[in-house]
Protein backbone atom coordinates (compact mmCIF):
# COMPACT_ATOMS: atom_id res chain seq x y z
CA UNK A 1 0.00 0.00 0.00
CA UNK A 2 1.42 3.41 -1.09
CA UNK A 3 2.38 5.90 1.87
CA UNK A 4 0.46 9.59 1.36
CA UNK A 5 2.58 12.11 0.21
CA UNK A 6 2.00 15.52 1.38
CA UNK A 7 1.74 18.08 -0.81
CA UNK A 8 4.79 19.76 -1.96
CA UNK A 9 3.55 23.22 -0.18
CA UNK A 10 3.07 21.52 3.57
CA UNK A 11 7.00 21.08 3.54
CA UNK A 12 6.43 24.87 5.04
CA UNK A 13 4.13 24.37 7.54
CA UNK A 14 5.59 22.99 11.13
CA UNK A 15 4.49 19.34 11.74
CA UNK A 16 1.68 19.18 14.59
CA UNK A 17 3.41 20.11 17.86
CA UNK A 18 6.52 21.62 16.06
CA UNK A 19 7.38 24.69 17.03
CA UNK A 20 9.57 25.23 13.54
CA UNK A 21 9.23 24.33 9.81
CA UNK A 22 11.10 21.08 8.56
CA UNK A 23 12.99 21.13 5.77
CA UNK A 24 11.58 24.19 4.24
CA UNK A 25 13.90 26.67 2.74
CA UNK A 26 12.91 29.18 5.39
CA UNK A 27 13.87 32.60 4.16
CA UNK A 28 14.41 35.03 7.03
CA UNK A 29 14.96 38.79 5.10
CA UNK A 30 15.44 40.35 1.78
CA UNK A 31 17.45 43.60 1.50
CA UNK A 32 18.02 45.60 -1.70
CA UNK A 33 21.14 48.14 -0.88
CA UNK A 34 22.94 50.30 -2.89
CA UNK A 35 26.95 50.64 -3.10
CA UNK A 36 27.11 53.11 -0.13
CA UNK A 37 25.12 50.96 2.32
CA UNK A 38 21.89 52.72 2.01
CA UNK A 39 18.37 49.71 1.73
CA UNK A 40 16.42 50.32 -0.90
CA UNK A 41 14.14 47.73 -0.07
CA UNK A 42 14.23 44.96 3.32
CA UNK A 43 11.53 42.54 3.80
CA UNK A 44 11.32 40.32 6.59
CA UNK A 45 9.55 37.08 6.98
CA UNK A 46 9.60 37.12 10.69
CA UNK A 47 9.00 39.94 13.57
CA UNK A 48 11.91 41.55 14.91
CA UNK A 49 11.77 45.10 16.48
CA UNK A 50 13.08 48.22 15.04
CA UNK A 51 16.55 48.28 16.62
CA UNK A 52 17.26 44.69 16.10
CA UNK A 53 16.70 45.60 12.11
CA UNK A 54 18.33 48.41 12.29
CA UNK A 55 21.82 46.65 14.08
CA UNK A 56 21.02 43.45 11.54
CA UNK A 57 20.81 45.73 8.41
CA UNK A 58 23.95 47.94 9.63
CA UNK A 59 25.88 44.78 10.01
CA UNK A 60 25.20 42.40 7.21
CA UNK A 61 25.33 45.25 4.62
CA UNK A 62 28.67 46.22 6.57
CA UNK A 63 30.13 42.71 6.06
CA UNK A 64 28.92 42.24 2.14
CA UNK A 65 30.32 45.45 1.01
CA UNK A 66 33.73 44.69 2.81
CA UNK A 67 34.27 41.41 1.13
CA UNK A 68 35.70 41.97 -1.86
CA UNK A 69 34.64 39.70 -5.37
CA UNK A 70 37.58 36.85 -4.45
CA UNK A 71 35.65 35.64 -1.81
CA UNK A 72 32.46 33.60 -2.01
CA UNK A 73 29.34 35.18 -1.95
CA UNK A 74 27.58 33.62 1.18
CA UNK A 75 28.68 33.90 5.15
CA UNK A 76 27.12 32.36 8.21
CA UNK A 77 26.09 35.71 10.92
CA UNK A 78 23.99 35.23 13.76
CA UNK A 79 22.73 32.21 12.63
CA UNK A 80 21.86 32.78 9.79
CA UNK A 81 23.48 32.06 6.31
CA UNK A 82 23.82 35.45 4.29
CA UNK A 83 23.67 34.61 0.20
CA UNK A 84 24.35 37.59 -1.82
CA UNK A 85 24.87 38.97 -5.19
CA UNK A 86 26.40 42.18 -6.61
CA UNK A 87 24.47 43.61 -9.77
CA UNK A 88 25.16 46.66 -11.34
CA UNK A 89 24.90 49.12 -8.03
CA UNK A 90 22.83 46.94 -5.99
CA UNK A 91 23.82 44.41 -3.90
CA UNK A 92 20.43 41.85 -3.42
CA UNK A 93 20.97 40.17 0.09
CA UNK A 94 19.26 36.93 1.47
CA UNK A 95 19.35 35.94 4.84
CA UNK A 96 18.22 32.27 5.16
CA UNK A 97 18.06 30.02 8.47
CA UNK A 98 18.90 26.44 8.85
CA UNK A 99 22.21 24.76 8.26
CA UNK A 100 21.34 22.78 5.37
CA UNK A 101 20.20 25.71 2.88
CA UNK A 102 21.67 24.85 -0.41
CA UNK A 103 23.49 28.39 -1.07
CA UNK A 104 23.28 27.69 -4.45
CA UNK A 105 19.82 27.63 -4.42
CA UNK A 106 19.31 31.03 -2.87
CA UNK A 107 21.43 32.57 -5.36
CA UNK A 108 19.66 31.37 -8.60
CA UNK A 109 16.84 32.86 -6.32
CA UNK A 110 18.09 36.21 -6.29
CA UNK A 111 18.84 35.78 -10.09
CA UNK A 112 15.20 34.78 -10.55
CA UNK A 113 13.98 38.44 -8.82
CA UNK A 114 16.44 40.05 -10.55
CA UNK A 115 15.31 39.01 -14.09
CA UNK A 116 11.37 39.11 -12.87
CA UNK A 117 12.16 43.11 -11.95
CA UNK A 118 14.30 43.29 -15.05
CA UNK A 119 11.56 42.83 -16.93
CA UNK A 120 9.14 44.20 -15.37
CA UNK A 121 10.57 47.43 -15.18
CA UNK A 122 12.38 47.00 -18.77
CA UNK A 123 16.00 46.99 -17.53
CA UNK A 124 15.82 47.61 -14.13
CA UNK A 125 17.70 50.34 -11.58
CA UNK A 126 18.11 51.52 -8.48
CA UNK A 127 16.13 54.59 -9.34
CA UNK A 128 12.91 52.27 -10.36
CA UNK A 129 13.06 50.32 -7.25
CA UNK A 130 13.42 53.55 -5.27
CA UNK A 131 10.07 55.04 -6.61
CA UNK A 132 8.57 51.78 -7.33
CA UNK A 133 8.72 50.25 -3.68
CA UNK A 134 5.17 48.52 -3.95
CA UNK A 135 5.74 47.37 -6.87
CA UNK A 136 9.14 45.69 -5.66
CA UNK A 137 7.57 44.17 -3.11
CA UNK A 138 4.53 42.88 -4.75
CA UNK A 139 7.16 40.91 -7.43
CA UNK A 140 8.65 39.42 -3.95
CA UNK A 141 4.82 38.89 -2.48
CA UNK A 142 4.41 36.93 -5.38
CA UNK A 143 7.94 35.07 -5.17
CA UNK A 144 8.06 34.11 -1.70
CA UNK A 145 5.12 33.44 1.46
CA UNK A 146 5.96 32.88 4.66
CA UNK A 147 9.76 32.42 3.32
CA UNK A 148 9.46 29.62 0.85
CA UNK A 149 9.89 30.32 -2.42
CA UNK A 150 6.60 29.75 -3.94
CA UNK A 151 6.97 30.37 -7.45
CA UNK A 152 9.91 31.80 -10.07
CA UNK A 153 8.34 31.80 -13.26
CA UNK A 154 8.46 35.16 -14.30
CA UNK A 155 4.76 35.32 -16.51
CA UNK A 156 3.09 33.81 -13.16
CA UNK A 157 4.39 36.13 -11.09
CA UNK A 158 3.94 39.27 -13.34
CA UNK A 159 0.48 38.47 -14.25
CA UNK A 160 -0.93 40.06 -11.29
CA UNK A 161 0.79 42.75 -11.19
CA UNK A 162 0.13 43.53 -14.37
CA UNK A 163 -3.58 43.02 -13.88
CA UNK A 164 -2.78 45.66 -10.79
CA UNK A 165 -1.21 48.04 -13.53
CA UNK A 166 -4.48 48.31 -15.55
CA UNK A 167 -6.34 48.50 -12.99
CA UNK A 168 -5.36 51.61 -12.20
CA UNK A 169 -5.05 52.86 -15.53
CA UNK A 170 -1.09 52.56 -15.63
Amino acid sequence: RPRHRAPVNSICLPEAGSAHPTRAMTIRFVLMVNKQGQTRLAQYMNMHNIEERCALESEVIRKCLSRNETQCSFFEFRGYKVVYRRYASLFFIVGVEGDDENELAILEFIHALVETLDRYFENVCELDIMFNLEKAHFVLDEMVMNGCIIETNKNNILAPIHLLDKASGM
